[in-house]
């Protein structure tokens, strides 16, 4: 795949057979960093590169939809397509989804939908329909996936693997800490509850300090409990997270939890997250570690 000088805005128009995975695809690049629009009509292509030179670099990475859904302005496609080749900022690539006929009727019927250039509410009359329709667009596109056979993950894993430019970036761990207290993260993909561990609070000179202090880190960290679980919770999150990027997750997060989100939950998650970072881009934040402070003023 050619994504173009450093100058150049990679820009993917996604378009193809409705039921293919359109929305898949991009969710996908949406994950990669791309700046995306969902059913663009080509009239207004002109308009929207404009919008993005005068944003500078900001929009470097944009992918379009661009489909019979907008049918009154398709005829406008092909010109749009001809004017976008001609414009030297802008690396365009068409990704063109395609299915039998017999799979884009069973996604149909298992939706409910309607097809939108189905007259009659007949599935089949539409989709042959949109395939004579988008028969020379799809000889136009760069790159063509039939999703017959694709599940929306590996799928996934197609756009992923063409379009990105800097796959160590795609998958990230978030470790943060939290006190239970102060409800679980709803936003959390697995959560571990620490509260079985020695606690600091119960120390005088170490309750008004937190986990990011060298005495309360030193004292969490100095417990056979502690070795044993965080021996067990490295070993269990080293065999899960190459499942989970495998899987095309872009991110894990990862709560780690005390009784106030102050000593123990910042201290493992500070240590969690310097431990995954030489494998994976790894970030470490601690929801709850303001709160006493918010509380006494």
């Amino acid at each position: 795949m050619s994504t173009g000088s450093t100058n150049e805005t990679q820009m993917v128009i996604i378009t193809g057979m409705s039921g293919a995975g359109k929305t898949v695809a991009i969710q996908s690049l949406e994950d990669l960093g791309f700046f995306c629009v969902d059913n663009l009509p080509p009239t207004l292509l002109p308009k929207f590169l404009e919008l993005m030179k005068e944003s500078g670099n900001k929009m470097n990475k944009v992918a379009l939809v661009m489909d019979l859904r907008g049918r009154e302005f398709f005829d406008h496609l092909f010109k749009a397509l001809d004017d976008l080749a001609e414009t030297s900022w802008v690396s365009p690539q068409i990704l063109f989804l395609d299915a039998d006929d017999a799979t884009l009727v069973r996604r149909y019927k298992e939706t409910r939908r309607f097809h939108p250039l189905a007259q009659s509410g007949l599935p089949l009359e539409g989709i042959k329909l949109e395939r004579e329709l988008l028969d020379e667009l799809k000889g136009r596109a760069q790159v063509i996936y039939n999703t017959s056979q694709m599940k929306p993950r590996e799928l996934r894993e197609k756009i992923i693997t063409e379009f990105t430019t800097n796959k160590k970036s795609i998958f990230t761990v978030n470790v943060m800490s939290f006190g239970f207290k102060h409800g679980i993260p709803i936003d959390a993909d697995l959560v571990f509850d620490v509260r079985f561990l020695p606690n600091p609070h119960y120390i005088d000179h170490m309750r008004p300090k937190t986990g990011l202090d060298q005495e309360v880190s030193s004292y969490v960290l100095k417990w056979n409990e502690t070795h044993k679980f965080l021996e067990k919770v490295t070993d269990l999150l080293s065999f899960m997270l190459p499942h989970y990027k495998r899987e095309g997750k872009a991110q894990l997060v990862i709560a780690i939890g005390c009784t106030g989100g102050q000593h123990r939950s910042v201290t493992l998650a500070e240590y969690l997250a310097k431990y995954f970072e030489k494998d994976y881009k790894t970030f470490v934040s601690h929801r709850d570690i303001e709160r006493r402070k918010e509380q006494t003023t």
